[in-house]
């Protein structure tokens, strides 16, 4: 009985693990990573000249990209 319970709390403390994200900042100008180990959040607003940057959202769920949305703005 205990060892049953114990083996369901170390299964939803793994399962917490493996979705949850940490934020990484980059130095482009304001993108940020929403990275896990199952999945990555990327909200782009990448500098790309004086007056031109990239702006957008890709999702990426186990590695595969699912939803990206980037454009190209002056």
């Amino acid at each position: 009985m205990m060892k049953k319970k114990i083996i369901r709390i170390f299964i939803i403390i793994v399962a917490l693990m493996l979705m949850f994200p940490f934020p990484i900042s980059c130095k482009d100008g304001g993108t940020v990573k929403y990275q896990a180990v199952l999945y990555s959040i990327t909200d782009y607003h990448a500098i790309k000249g004086v007056e031109e940057y990239d702006t957008g959202i890709e999702i990426k769920i186990i590695g595969i990209t699912v939803y990206e949305n980037t454009t190209f703005e002056k």
